[in-house]
């Protein structure tokens, strides 16, 4: 049983409906933003797709664009940059409001203005469900409530991020690379997994 409901009897569509995922690679397809935003949806009014869009921190780069929600974005999202199409991925999986979310490398490929937007809508966006985060920043999963460590593919350790800083040398070695340079050196990527 999971949550009183008889897990044998819970269908594949339906375990689907209840997650949403947004991966380090986006996929868009050859539509309008807003109809990409809204394919989380079909049926969605745009008073709801631009309320995502705002909350993706998408809203004003959307209206900046030549027709706004209704600009083509190309095959594959060409007309867009990696940063724009990672927050239009947002705004859809907001739109579909899963109780389950997965993000998979999310902020990884996009400059340091841009992930700050990103874990903007990302923090709206896992507000009130169970989530799973996969990044090699430690500045995605600082606030989570529990961090796995992998090293060679299996968890070297778990903690809080405090718990982690105290107890785990390889955890501060990483926080050391990434985080501490804060007073204006480049980020350092670490090669390890969190």
């Amino acid at each position: 049983c999971l949550d009183g409901h008889d897990i044998r009897h819970v269908t594949l569509a339906s375990l689907r409906a209840q997650i949403g995922i947004v991966l380090q690679e986006t996929t868009l397809f050859a539509a309008t933003i807003g109809e990409n935003i809204a394919f989380g949806r079909p049926g969605a009014d745009q008073a709801a797709i631009e309320a995502v869009a705002r909350a993706a921190q998408a809203h004003d780069f959307i209206l900046a664009m030549p027709k706004g929600y209704d600009t083509p974005v190309g095959e594959r999202g060409a007309t867009l940059s990696g940063g724009q199409k990672q927050r239009v991925a947002i705004a859809r999986t907001l739109l579909k409001d899963p109780r389950i979310l997965i993000l998979d490398d999310a902020t990884s490929s996009v400059d340091t203005e841009t992930e700050g937007l990103i874990q903007q809508a990302l923090h709206r966006l896992m507000q009130g469900r169970t989530s799973f985060i996969i990044a090699q920043r430690l500045s995605t999963v600082r606030m989570a409530d529990l961090i796995l460590v992998l090293e060679d593919g299996r968890i070297a350790t778990a903690g809080t991020h405090a718990t982690l800083l105290r107890r785990s040398p390889l955890y501060a070695r990483i926080y050391e690379q990434q985080l501490r340079p804060e007073n204006g050196a480049e980020f350092v990527g670490s090669g390890q997994e969190t």
